[in-house]
Parts: structure tokens; sequence; C-alpha cells
């Protein structure tokens, strides 16, 4: 061991003097007030240190610290600082970075740990050296902890702390951790330094969150010790930011969110509402985009305040539905720009083409980006992200009943997706607020300030070998702009397009496996849960029940599928799509199956038939199976009716697609057992009736137009 120097040991020396808070003073440089640095002042808020901050505004020359060597600006203004504060002998100093760094505990604690380490000045440990490998045989031997300087926290006596800065005499862009290195390790220097090796006052990784009823603490699980000062250097930013989310009282399981009101934005209070540019990317085939747009055109926000900019990378497919919603609603916003796949861009070119019309716009106050695969319930959306005014910050959405969502908790080390311990509870919102994480994607807000400063540089999303928008967060990351998620609302849920196929004439119809929720809420009749909650249905006959299934969108679409697919059987007895080639009640059909629709179909059958068949058959449970799955046209020049018969089913369903009187005239229904006939269907209504024995039934003739129902034999 050297003169002058030693290792802060787990048994270091206990010290009965106690130093008051009152004589702590907090030195910090920063240059300008990055997110960071308020998190940081924050937490010193939180816990009344005095702070003292050296260098705003002045330029930053200390170089790129964060990828070679620098930071000796910070040694220059700490030694201008410390020849006004050298005479105080009973002053302590305590240095630390400001952008990268919380407080976990007070200045009672942290003092009586500077105590107990029994020195003048103690500085941080590192598992690493930096940034001369060089000297690693000239550091002490240790048994455990840390063995390296860190220069990121410092606490002493401030003459003392005043003796070593004295000596610096290099350059801004000189590296500050190589200095105090090379002091510590000369063994002519005697200023009674030590190394925090056991992190109980400085703190790095290798922690792990202590929630408590107040606050929440890191605990170093190396060497069981609660740190005071939480560093994230390199690699552990990320990680430093996660711990923000909850040291040292953002979040608790007792209180909830602590911090998620502040700088609150309240829109009642100005008096216009702020710009917003939203761009709109539909970069793949997407299914329910009328939906989507229909949505957007549904947010609670004035629309004058809103101008579109849409790029669809779809060639024809879409052009439809952006056409349709651009001639409805051009006059609606206060702009419409669209830019189709004809200009042959890249998402990377048309999300920065995007960003970069409100960068240029100085009234462009935000710009709201969202991808054609999120489903926004909540009409408020832009509202509620406005109100957090944090400069990056997006709703969370998930696809439904999954893990897949907007956002990711961690970065692995190579840059890509990892798993943090709070993710489940956040996608699941079992933990509530606002969290400060390191990719996101699909939806956000940005500032226009921000993309006019801090991201005032073009081509964010344009990075070798990255994805647009994981090129746009490193760059966020990088220029130190903090990326949040709020999962204070349910604001809505991302779709699946994975495995979306447009090969048919209405594609949507096909996404009951994948997009159950979308599906159920256009095919689905509006009053369908009625049925259960009210005993929304009829008896017009006896054992022939009817209710509503169908929304018009889906009694349309079949339709027009069917007549998309325009091989209608023509009633013939011979029919070698069944089991022995001859039908004996024959009907002008299309099966399910000839479209490629049969599972679909009967999945249909199993999640919103079988519920209404436990309901009217009570103690009947249905196997949802059936193999004739058709749909019939009705038409005077063709087949206008069907003689009695009875199905081969043990039930039947019919659903009418069609309207009467508006699309024909006649049809309906008779079962002659009960001598009762329904004349009138409704369209998107299902009859269901028992196929065998008790119900012969008839088709009434169609006398004018076309009539169209859908017709399953179930359990046959």
């Amino acid at each position: 061991m050297k003169l002058g120097s030693s290792i802060l040991s787990a048994n270091a020396p206990q010290t009965p003097a106690v130093i008051p808070k009152d004589k702590l003073l907090v030195l910090t440089v920063a240059t300008e007030e990055t997110d960071g640095f308020h998190r940081f002042m924050q937490t010193a808020h939180y816990f009344n240190y005095t702070v003292k901050v050296l260098g705003m505004g002045e330029p930053w020359k200390g170089g790129d610290v964060g990828r070679s060597i620098g930071g000796g600006q910070k040694v220059r203004l700490l030694k201008s600082t410390m020849e006004i504060l050298a005479d105080q002998e009973d002053l302590v100093i305590l240095f630390v970075d400001s952008y990268d760094l919380i407080f976990a505990g007070g200045p009672e604690e942290i003092l009586r740990k500077f105590l107990q380490a029994n020195h003048k000045v103690v500085f941080a440990a590192d598992g690493l050296i930096w940034p001369d490998k060089r000297l690693t045989d000239k550091y002490p031997s240790v048994r455990s902890g840390k063995r390296f300087l860190n220069s990121g926290g410092i606490i002493g006596y401030a003459p003392y702390i005043n003796r070593i800065v004295s000596q610096w005499n290099l350059h801004d862009n000189d590296d500050d951790q190589l200095f105090y290195t090379k002091i510590y390790l000369d063994p002519s220097q005697f200023y009674n330094l030590a190394l925090n090796t056991f992190g109980s006052l400085f703190l790095a990784d290798e922690v792990l969150l202590k929630f408590g009823t107040d606050r929440v603490r890191v605990r170093n699980t190396m060497y069981d010790s609660l740190p005071v000062v939480v560093h994230g250097n390199g690699n552990t930013k990320i990680y430093l930011n996660y711990l923000g989310n909850y040291v040292p009282n953002a979040w608790n399981y007792e209180h909830g969110c602590g911090h998620c009101d502040d700088d609150f934005l309240d829109l009642s209070q100005l008096q216009e509402y702020p710009n917003v540019l939203v761009g709109v990317f539909i970069e793949q085939p997407t299914p329910f985009l009328p939906e989507f747009f229909q949505r957007l055109l549904a947010l609670d926000y004035p629309k004058d305040k809103l101008k579109l900019f849409v790029h669809n990378n779809v060639s024809v497919y879409h052009e439809k539905h952006i056409q349709r919603f651009w001639e409805e609603n051009r006059n609606v916003f206060n702009s419409f720009k669209v830019v189709g796949p004809e200009e042959n861009l890249s998402q990377g070119e048309a999300r920065n083409m995007g960003m970069d019309l409100c960068r240029k716009d100085a009234s462009c106050d935000y710009y709201f980006s969202i991808d054609s695969d999120v489903m926004l319930t909540n009409r408020q959306t832009v509202k509620l992200l406005i109100e957090q005014n944090r400069k990056i910050i997006g709703p969370l959405v998930a696809r439904h009943s999954k893990l897949w969502s907007n956002f990711w908790g961690a970065l692995s080390l190579d840059g890509y997706y990892a798993r943090s311990e709070d993710y489940v509870d956040i996608v699941q919102r079992k933990r509530v607020g606002v969290w400060n994480i390191p990719f996101m994607a699909h939806v956000y807000l940005i500032k226009g300030s921000v993309l006019r400063n801090e991201l005032k540089e073009r081509n964010y999303f344009v990075l070798e070998k990255l994805d647009p928008d994981m090129a746009l967060c490193r760059n966020a990351r990088e220029m130190g702009v903090f990326m949040y998620l709020t999962n204070r609302h349910d604001f809505g849920r991302l779709i699946s397009t994975a495995s979306y196929n447009i090969s048919h004439y209405n594609n949507d119809l096909w996404q009951i496996f994948e997009n159950p929720v979308d599906w159920k809420e256009k095919y689905i009749h509006q009053n369908y849960t009625q049925i259960f909650t009210e005993n929304y249905l009829e008896e017009p006959c006896p054992d022939v029940f009817w209710f509503p299934v169908f929304s018009e969108k889906a009694c349309d679409e079949i339709v027009e599928e069917m007549e998309h697919y325009g091989s209608w059987s023509g009633g013939k007895h011979e029919d070698t799509r069944i089991a022995g080639g001859y039908e004996t009640v024959p009907t002008d059909d299309i099966h399910m199956k000839q479209i490629g629709f049969d599972k679909e179909w009967l999945h249909f059958i199993r999640e919103f038939i079988s519920p209404v068949t436990l309901k009217v058959f009570s103690g009947y449970y249905t196997k949802a199976y059936a193999v004739m799955n058709f749909v019939v046209k009705y038409t005077p020049g063709r087949q206008a009716y069907l003689r009695p018969h009875h199905d081969s089913s043990t039930f039947t369903i019919n659903i009418a697609l069609n309207n009467k009187n508006a699309d024909f005239l006649g049809g309906g229904c008779r079962f002659h057992r009960y001598n009762c006939s329904i004349e009138s269907p409704r369209k998107g209504w299902s009859f269901m009736h028992p196929g065998r024995l008790t119900h012969l039934h008839e088709g009434l003739p169609t006398t004018n137009g076309t009539r169209y129902i859908a017709v399953s034999f179930i359990d046959p």
C-alpha cells in the first residue's frame, strides 16, 4: 500500500463525529439544461441538497466523453470554484456529474458514510480501468470490491480537493479521469485519498430496486450496501434511466407515480390549442385501414389545428382507401398532403420527410407520428400526450392479449430488444405511470421546438443496419433526449399485419384469428352483446329464435366476396362439392370453402353462435361444427324459392345479408308444423332453429331483386 492513499474497505474505522448537513455543498458541471440535468436536480431537491452548477451556458469543449477521452473542462471549472472555497476547512464538497446521475439518499447519509471512510477525499470506484489500461498494474490489488478510480463522483474536504485540482494545467479536452488517476497512483502525493470500493457512496451497476413506503432505494447486490449516489456511465446510462423511473420517489407500490404531473400543461388554460402535424405511415398492407382513418378523424382535437401528412408505400391496394378519405375530409384539416409509392421513398426517407415538414414550419408546435397498425380507441390521445409536456412521449399500445407492444424497457448489449423487469407490468398496466424508455415505435409525439434544436439535424431515421425506428431512438439517446411512454390511460392497441393476405376482395374478413377485437368491432352487430345482457332476441315461431349477429358492413362484404368469386351453383341436384355428388334440395349457392373462408366461418360459429345456442337451447352444448356453410342467392330469374325440407343438422342458422324492400321483395321462411311464417327478414339478423324432425320449412318466393342469406347446418 502506497503512502497517502488507501482502499476504502467494508471494515473502515468508525468516526463518532457528525458533520452538519449545511456543511455539504454539491458541485456539478452542466453547460446546458438537458433532460438528464433536470432529473438530477429533481432528485437533489427531493433530498434538500445545496447544489451549485458550474459552466451553465458555457460552450462544451470537453470532448465526446461518451466515446473517447475528455472531460478536462470539468476540472478547470472545479479548480476555479475551489480557489474561492479553499479556506473553508469544515466544508465538504461533493463533486458529481449531473447528466447521468441521481441521488438515492440524503445529505445526512452521505456525510455519515463519508466520515466512516476516515479519509479526506473519496473517489467513486469502477471495475474497469479507463482510459489508460497500462496503469492497471500500478493499482493496489484488492481481495474484493472495485479496484479502479472513477471520476464521476468525488467527496472530500474543500482544502484537500482544492490542493488536488490546483494542479490542473491541461486542456479542456484532456481526460479528467486520467488526471485524477495519476494523482491517486503517485506515491509522492499525500492527499489521504480513498476509493469507494464497496459502493456505499457511489455505484454504477449491480443493483436491485428496494421498495419502501415513501421512497425507493437501490441495493448493491454484490456488497449488500445502499449507495447514495447512483451513476450511469457508458452502457449503464440506459439502466440508470430505468432506475430513475423509481428512485427516489418517482414510483412505488403504495403511491404509484410521484412525478407524472410534474410540468403538467393544462390545455384548458391556453387561449388556443397548439398546432400539430400528424404524420401517417402506411408502410405495408394493413387490415382495417378505413377504420384507422375514422379513428384519426374522431380524435377530440380542433381539426383546424391539425395538418395531415400521409405516406403510402403500398401500391394500388390502399390507394382507394386513402382516396376516399381524402375526398371526404380534405377540407376538414388545416392541410392534407399525400405522398404515394410513385415517389419511391424508403421508410426512413418518408419518416424524415414528415418530421422535416414540422421542423421547417415555425408554427408547428408538435409532430405526432402514427403508423397505420395503431388503433387509437382513446379520442383524447393527442391532448393527453401534449399535457404530459415531455420532449418525446408515446402512448402505450399493445396487441390484444399479447405482450407485443410499441416500446422496449431495456436494450441488449448489441442495441436490440431486452425485457426489463417491469415490462410485463407496464404492458398489463399493473404499474401505471410515465416511463423513461430506450426505444419506442409506431406512435409518439415530439415537440416542434425539439426538432428545431436538439434534433435539428436531418436523416435521424437513417442509420446503417438499423431500421428507421431504431435509428431515431438511438439518435435521440445519443443527443441526451429522454423518450417517455405513458400508460396512465387506455389508448388503444396494435394490430397484426404479419400475415395479412390481400388476395381476396374484402381481405379484412379473414382477420378473425389475427385481429379478433378489430374484426368483432367491424363485423359483429352493435347490439349482439345485448342478447346476453338484456335478452335482446325474439322467438317469432316455436323454437325459432331471431337475433342480431352481423353488422351491415359484414353483410355487404360477404355478398361482395361471393359475387366477386361469381361461380354460383345454379341450384342443380348434381353437386360435386358434397359427398355423394347429389343434393336433394339444392340452392343457388357458393360454399364458404370455395372462397377459402371455411376455417374463419367455423371460428365465427364457435365464438358468436355457440353462446346464443346455449342461451336458447338450455342444456345443449354444441360442437360448433358444420360441413355445409354457404351463401344462397335467391332471384326470380334463377331460383326464387326453396321447397319444404328438413335440414341435415341439429340446428341451423340463416343470416339475412341484405334488406327487404330496398334490395328485394318477397322472401322469408315458413315453418309448416306451426303454420308460422317470417316474411320480413332483417339485415344482419339470424334465425336459429332445429334442423331435423320438428321444423319442416320452406323458403318463400323472392318476387323482385336479389336476396342473399348465409346458412350453416350445425352439428350434422
